[in-house]
Order: structure tokens, then C-alpha cells, then sequence
């Protein structure tokens, strides 16, 4: 079975572990999913009219679960390769203070005023100068990146081509 392989370089145990829960999970899933496809819509709807929800239930907890554990998962298998080369730590935790950093910037050009809503209720003047550092926040990273996907095509223009 080559999807359990101790061949491929990133075959540790907790790999193997994840790829052995991974088949479990699936395998649960597709039974789950073949219980509520064969009971019908029918027997599905008179149960939730005396709120009985339990196949439909049990395959929500199961997607609930596995969203878990694939965030979790990929959380500690990206910091475990984060952590295992300084170059790698640097560089991160260098966006992650430049990302701060831009936060910082929006925060303070942010103000707040309590905001009426919808439903009478009254949004906050710290929640909306959150709301208002969102938005100064999604404009400077847009302009960031545009600027980079500029600066990216123009020294590809200029850089010297090694076919030549």
C-alpha cells in the first residue's frame, strides 16, 4: 500500500498518523454519507419535524471533526517545518511583524464613533474602529501586493537571462 510508504522522505510516524486517521475518517464519512442517502428525504424530514436529526447529525459532527483536526494538523505540521530551519524562522517571523507592523498603521489612522444598526442595536466605538482597521488593514495589504506584483515583473524585465 503505498499511501502508508515509509519510502518518502516525509514519512515519519506522525505522518503515517495523520495518513492512517485521514482513512479512517474517509471511510466513516462514506458510510456516513451512504446511511443518509439510503434512509431518503422523507424518513430524514419526519425525524427533524420531532427533532430527531441523528444520520444527518452524526455527518455534521463528523465534518465539524475533521475540519478540527485538518486545522490542527496542518498548524502543527507548518510550524514543525517553520521551526526546523532558522532561514525559514527569520523570514517568517519577519512577515509576521511586517503584518503586525501594517496592522499597528491602520489601527492608528482608525477612528471610532458608535454606529446605529439595523436592529436598534448600537455597534461600539471600539468595534467599529476594529471594523474601520479591517478595512485600512485590506487596503494597505491590496496596495502592498500590487506594488510587489509590479516590482516581481519589473526586475524579471531586467534581469539578466542566462539563454543568451
Amino acid at each position: 500500500m503505498n499511501f502508508l510508504s515509509t519510502d518518502t522522505e516525509y514519512a515519519s510516524k506522525p505522518v503515517k498518523v495523520a495518513r492512517i486517521v485521514t482513512l479512517i475518517l474517509s471511510f466513516l464519512g462514506l458510510y456516513l454519507l451512504l446511511r443518509v442517502l439510503f434512509i431518503g428525504d422523507e424518513q430524514i424530514e419526519m425525524g427533524a419535524a420531532v427533532g430527531d436529526f441523528g444520520p444527518v447529525s452524526s455527518f455534521v459532527g463528523l465534518a465539524i471533526i475533521t475540519l478540527l483536526l485538518t486545522t490542527l494538523v496542518t498548524l502543527l505540521f507548518a510550524l514543525r517545518d517553520i521551526f526546523r530551519d532558522r532561514k525559514t524562522l527569520r523570514k517568517s517571523l519577519l512577515a509576521i511583524g511586517l503584518f503586525l507592523g501594517a496592522f499597528l498603521i491602520a489601527f492608528l489612522l482608525s477612528s471610532g464613533e458608535e454606529t446605529p444598526m439595523k436592529d436598534n442595536q448600537v455597534l461600539s466605538a471600539a468595534g467599529s474602529r476594529m471594523v474601520e482597521t479591517g478595512l485600512k488593514l485590506f487596503f494597505i495589504l491590496v496596495i502592498v501586493a500590487f506594488f510587489l506584483m509590479i516590482w516581481g515583473g519589473v526586475s524579471r524585465i531586467f534581469k539578466p537571462s542566462g539563454n543568451a
